[in-house]
């Protein structure tokens, strides 16, 4: 009875630590960090969707989300697109849809692009690039052409999207890009 006692209390303790020790970035298989990343890839203007509502063809098809964080529908009108999943925009079309005069609505929201992310600084063609799943900072240098010559070889700077602040990162491969952000490849001090 100590024994699964003392067990219990040291994995609390380990959890504890570990929960100390969260940031903003995916650790592997750490489900926060996944909880994290699920927020960061909520729908936002710009994004481009395929809705497709069951037996209604004037309703289907694809829609972008207005500055304004809205999409809108024949018949369901605008409604609030940003800040939610897909899942969560399903949900609320088909109420919306429901309160019309559509009986059974069955909806279905794909994305078929988030936004795009921003590359500047230190990389051979700097710009904005279409995000795609899975990407991290190096594939992003990869996918402006690579570093310069006066790149620094250790540090990334990122504003992700929606916040005011920069932040400086490792070069490294576990760094997450997420639609919308910024990222800024430093030049090196010699």
């Amino acid at each position: 009875m100590f024994q699964k006692l003392r067990v219990l209390v040291a994995f609390s303790l380990f959890a504890a630590l570990l929960a100390g020790c969260a940031n903003d970035d995916v650790i592997p298989g750490d489900p926060a960090a996944a909880t994290q990343a699920h927020a960061r890839l909520t729908l936002q203007s710009g994004d481009k969707l395929r809705i497709n509502v069951y037996g209604e063809d004037k309703i289907s098809g694809e829609y972008v989300i207005e500055p304004s964080g809205d999409v809108a529908l024949p018949l369901a009108g605008a409604i609030k697109a940003a800040g939610k999943s897909p899942a969560e925009l399903q949900r609320a079309l088909t109420a919306r849809l429901r309160s019309t005069s559509l009986i059974d609505p069955r909806v279905t929201v794909d994305v078929l692009s988030y936004r795009p992310f921003y590359i500047l600084g230190e990389v051979q063609k700097p710009g904005d690039y279409p995000y795609v799943s899975g990407l991290n900072v190096l594939r992003a240098i990869a996918v402006a052409g690579g570093q310069t010559y006066r790149a620094s070889d250790n540090t990334i700077i990122i504003q992700r999207a929606g916040e005011k602040q920069q932040k400086s990162y490792p070069l490294s491969a576990d760094i997450p890009v997420y639609p919308g952000d910024l990222i800024r490849v430093p030049e090196r001090y010699f």
